[in-house]
């Protein structure tokens, strides 16, 4: 028994020795990770300014592998989404935000994300009338943000494209419709500018597109229906050059003055801003 306590007590520091070594190198090992991957993130970060934006994103994803338990990691990734997004190499930047939402769906930046990628659609659109899926998955993405992060910069600017997108579908449903009257379907074309009325009644094009239904209905013999619809464009739009168009349709000797309407500008969100703003604090 005694020879066994002697083993023991030979043993035993020897044993507290080896794990604290293997301790130290463990930790050693994890510092020397964390310094490479801050390294790899500078570096990245250094090579986006200088505007070589696909090695910088390179070393975003390199810093990401290097140390994925770090709080840089979902950074890094986001850094190599807009890496590609500041050179509008949209796929690369959908594909990186796309698996950043998976990898990191509780990150703090991810309103930023989304407001990313729903840019990424809403800037691949090139011709609304022909391919409207960009348009609508930008929508999407906007009306998520809003519903989702509503005290947010991005919501705000996210209103404002969502107007912008809004104008676009209608323009899109008056060019069919206007379409559709040329052809003499007047059906088709009644359903697009209802489509407008209804959907879209906050855009430039609701005037218009009441003095259509009041144009068509009155020509197919639908008075009443075609009274309706000029009701409710002199209620909303009473002083409109639409309206009055509207007026003649009914009193055939009614003389319109002609006059050129400006449309107004918008002015554009101030949240690009924040694309610089927003990593900032990442600088060292």
């Amino acid at each position: 028994m005694t020879n066994i306590i002697k083993i023991l007590l030979f043993i035993l520091p020897i044993l507290l020795i080896s794990c604290s070594k293997k301790e130290k190198i463990s930790v050693i090992e994890e510092q020397n990770i964390e310094a490479q991957m801050i390294e790899a993130f500078q570096e990245g970060y250094d090579e986006l300014n200088k505007g070589d934006v696909l090695f910088a994103a390179k070393k975003f994803n390199e810093a990401e592998l290097l140390y994925p338990q770090s709080e840089w990691a979902p950074k890094a990734a986001l850094m190599a989404a807009y890496s590609y997004y500041s050179q509008s190499y949209y796929g690369d930047t959908i594909f990186e935000i796309e698996r950043y939402l998976k990898t990191y769906p509780q990150h703090k930046d991810i309103d930023y994300a989304h407001f990313l990628l729903a840019m990424c659609y809403y800037e691949t659109v090139v011709d609304e009338k022909r391919d409207l899926e960009p348009l609508l998955k930008a929508k999407k993405e906007f009306m998520f943000i809003m519903k989702n992060f509503p005290n947010t910069d991005f919501a705000m600017d996210s209103k404002f494209k969502l107007d912008l997108i809004n104008d676009k579908l209608a323009a899109k449903e008056m060019y069919i419709g206007n379409h559709y009257i040329k052809k003499g379907k007047w059906i088709p074309a009644i359903n697009r500018y209802k489509n407008v009325v209804e959907d879209y009644n906050t855009t430039v094009y609701v005037e218009e597109a009441l003095h259509r239904l009041v144009e068509i209905h009155y020509k197919i013999g639908l008075a009443q229906e075609s009274k309706k619809y000029a009701k409710l464009l002199g209620y909303n739009y009473q002083s409109s050059e639409w309206y009055k168009e509207s007026y003649k349709v009914f009193n055939k000797n009614y003389e319109i003055e002609k006059k050129i309407v400006k449309k107004k500008k918008r002015k554009k969100g101030l949240i690009w801003r924040k694309f610089k703003s927003l990593f900032k604090k990442n600088e060292k």
